[in-house]
């Protein structure tokens, strides 16, 4: 049976909260076309109406109108500042989508003066931080996070992540030891530790890391790759001989390109199944 919408403008032509409705009916059935132009009919009555200019916003953001979607958000921040959800969106599609950290901070800034107490916007203000490379600020940020949520596994990711790129390895380790413990079958954690304790020239301990990302996603040619690396440190030539054909069988175009480039894999190279596959 078809859903009849119910046309409150029909006995009613004058009516914002006609309009409203009728674009709110629309836009959870996900007709965004006709739910924009019940928005827009609202605002002629209330051109500054908080409300139909959020929601106008959040449908303009499903038609990935993003500009005009940003301008929506914008226009209802000015009409009630203090209220959390417009800026919050626009943070959102500034660091999502746009790109556009700066203004993405910006936004998160003016949501947690209405509301100091989000997961979410600590959160997403973190990530624009690091991608900006400001990263004591943004793991202060994952911190505070964190003391909403303590358990939160992408918060303790992240925040691993921002002291990696920051080059505080040990504190990043921490970081994702904690992700695991919220997350334990979670392939990156593993595989970040990995690579920290690579770097760390743990290459045994390496080792175990990969493996347990290769338990996760066993066809994972950049966990393979690694371990191979790691077993040359070791001079456990098959089991580097093992891994690296693995990673060539899952990404034959990268991996052979690496190995032939790679000083490190010069005698491996001389193996007759190695060659045969590089050739």
């Amino acid at each position: 049976m078809t859903n009849v919408i119910y046309r409150p403008l029909e006995c009613r032509p004058d009516s914002y909260q006609g309009w409203y409705k009728q674009g709110n009916t629309l836009c959870e059935q996900e007709r965004y076309d006709e739910a924009l132009i019940c928005y827009e009919k609202a605002l002629e009555y209330y051109p500054e109406d908080y409300w139909a200019l959020y929601r106008r916003g959040v449908v303009l953001k499903e038609l990935r109108d993003y500009s005009e979607a940003i301008s929506s958000y914008s226009q209802a921040s000015q009409s009630q500042p203090e209220n959390y959800w417009a800026w919050y969106e626009q943070g959102c599609l500034h660091l999502e989508v746009l790109e556009e950290y700066e203004d993405a901070i910006f936004c998160f800034n003016q949501a947690l003066k209405a509301n100091n107490e989000d997961y979410w916007t600590y959160y997403r203000k973190g990530e624009a931080l690091r991608l900006l490379g400001q990263y004591q600020e943004a793991i202060s940020c994952f911190t505070e996070a964190l003391s909403i949520r303590p358990g939160d596994y992408w918060a303790w990711y992240r925040r691993g992540d921002a002291f990696r790129d920051w080059g505080r390895l040990e504190a990043a380790f921490d970081s994702y030891e904690k992700a695991l413990q919220s997350k334990p079958k979670d392939y990156w954690s593993w595989y970040q530790k990995g690579l920290i304790l690579q770097k760390l020239t743990k290459f045994a301990q390496s080792i175990s890391c990969y493996e347990k990302a290769l338990e996760i996603e066993p066809e994972d040619e950049s966990a393979w790759y690694q371990k191979a690396l790691c077993h040359l440190q070791l001079e456990e030539r098959q089991d580097a001989l093992n891994s690296v054909l693995k990673a060539i069988e899952g990404y034959p175009e990268k991996y052979i390109k690496l190995v032939k480039e790679n000083p490190q894999f010069k005698e491996l190279r001389e193996d007759q199944l190695l060659r045969l596959k590089l050739s």
